[in-house]
């Protein structure tokens, strides 16, 4: 049985927000959250004891009582209702999963994903390997970039049903781990069986990270034109993805028509708030890019939100404002992503040793261009310039043409002596230097006039060193 509340977000959002402006039901959330990880992790205790804990029953935890009055919260407690009473439940379930799959994806709260896990693990219970547990546990795998785990379900799922969501889960899982033609195969699969919005974000997406924009343009303006009013998350997700992709154009005003289209659908949406902002700060409209992003980090206060508001504060002159919004990023942005807050550190010149760890750990489980990316210009800031551009011609291998990649490997070719391929990828990043921040937008000012540089926070700006003519042999 397929609805509505089983479609998978196009591209699977990015997790760690943990606020919402109902921060009462966030938290509740996380209590949950918490209570299952303390009681699973009191399992092993409880069996020895021959005693029954709630962590052994899965059903109990997706069925706490739950409260809300918003119109999913609302489904959430009609279909809790509905398992509750069923003779047969599972087709419930299965909604309820989805129901916390979508509040997590609306609220930016990952508890919900753990209350969305429960739902899968006691569908598995009450009807062993079946089809529909599967793909919502592969889906809260993924959300939780458990990459390998969601490839092994997915493939799984793939093996014993083949619809068009599994190879979609399949696909997101294949990209995330930088097997990009296996993940085409997946996703061109989904396309032939059913082409949907969901199909259709996803291909864009790919002819994105190939290089093609106007592909991925066209196949993102069917995805928007073909959503579906009753899931308003991923009419707002597409239509935030395509003005990126129109503002990359140079088409501003197309851009900022499809973001206040974006928050007619979903009212609020924190990606579409950031990505104002971010066009606001590339037109130099400071004060109200800061509006829109100090909106966006309360909603979601991801690093990439935090790091965005701080230099527009920082372009403002509003020192103390972005110092207090930089020292909440590196409290928690390790934890809440360890990638961008990798980038943030090598940018700024600030414990290269740290941003390094981050992105060697990442690269563990997710090799996409844009990990790829991040080791490299980590490398790059502890100064050994052959691994950072060892990995940095990985990451320009599929023809992305994103302003920070570019911008990195502009910087680390000149490094290391290619010139000619520095001045490529520096051509290319100038095109749309508006998409950079501020901060980039002064590396990439000082590697063209032949003074490459790092920022070091409220430092002056440092060089970085050309290799030596033994190291570049």
């Amino acid at each position: 049985m397929e609805t509505e509340t089983k479609e998978l977000s196009p591209i699977i959002l990015p997790l760690g927000a943990i606020m919402n402006h109902g921060i009462i039901q966030v938290r509740v959330a996380l209590i949950v959250a918490a209570l299952i990880a303390s009681l699973n992790s009191s399992s092993l205790a409880a069996d020895e004891a021959g005693g029954s804990t709630v962590a052994k029953d899965p059903c109990a935890l997706a069925l706490l009582p739950y409260e809300g009055t918003d119109k999913l919260d609302l489904e959430i407690i009609r279909l809790q209702t509905k398992v509750r009473s069923a003779s047969d439940p599972t087709v419930w379930l299965e909604e309820l999963g989805w129901a916390f799959v979508a509040k997590a994806r609306r609220s930016f709260d990952p508890g919900y994903y753990k209350l969305a896990e429960q739902c899968a693990l006691c569908l598995d219970e009450k009807k062993r390997g079946c089809a529909e547990g599967l793909l919502l546990r592969a889906q809260v795998l993924h959300s939780f970039h458990k990459f390998k785990e969601a490839e092994t379900v997915a493939r799984e799922l793939v093996g014993k049903r083949g619809l068009n969501f599994d190879y979609g889960v399949l696909g997101d899982a294949l990209m995330e781990q930088g097997k990009l033609d296996d993940a085409v195969t997946a996703y061109q699969a989904m396309m032939d069986q059913k082409p949907s919005p969901q199909a259709y974000s996803r291909a864009a997406h790919i002819r994105w990270l190939k290089g093609d924009l106007p592909g991925a343009t066209e196949l993102m303006s069917w995805a928007a034109g073909a959503s579906n009013a009753r899931d308003p998350e991923s009419g707002a997700w597409m239509r935030v993805h395509l003005a990126r992709y129109e503002w990359q154009a140079h088409d501003i005003k197309k851009a900022l028509e499809l973001i206040d289209e974006s928050l007619e659908w979903l009212p609020d949406y924190a990606p579409a708030l950031l990505e104002r902002g971010r066009v606001l700060l590339g037109l130099g409209k400071t004060p109200e890019a800061i509006e829109a992003l100090k909106r966006a980090t309360v909603l979601n206060p991801l690093p990439e939100y935090q790091w965005t508001l701080s230099e527009a504060l920082r372009a403002a002159d509003r020192i103390e404002e972005a110092q207090a919004v930089e020292a909440e990023l590196k409290r928690q942005g390790a934890a809440n992503d360890p990638r961008t807050f990798s980038l943030y550190l090598a940018t700024r010149g600030e414990d290269a040793s740290a941003a390094l760890r981050l992105a060697k750990a990442e690269l563990e489980t997710r090799a996409d261009v844009f990990t790829l990316d991040a080791l490299a210009w980590a490398w790059m800031a502890n100064a050994d310039t052959e691994q950072a551009w060892a990995f940095a011609q990985r990451a320009v291998v599929e023809g992305t043409q994103d302003g920070r990649l570019l911008l990195h490997a502009g910087v680390i070719a000149s490094a290391a002596g290619q010139r000619e391929k520095a001045a490529t990828y520096l051509a290319k990043a100038t095109a749309i230097q508006e998409m950079l921040l501020p901060s980039e937008r002064k590396i990439l000012a000082a590697t063209q006039s032949a003074k490459p540089v790092l920022t070091s926070g409220n430092r002056d700006l440092e060089t970085i060193q050309q290799p030596t003519k033994e190291k570049q042999r």
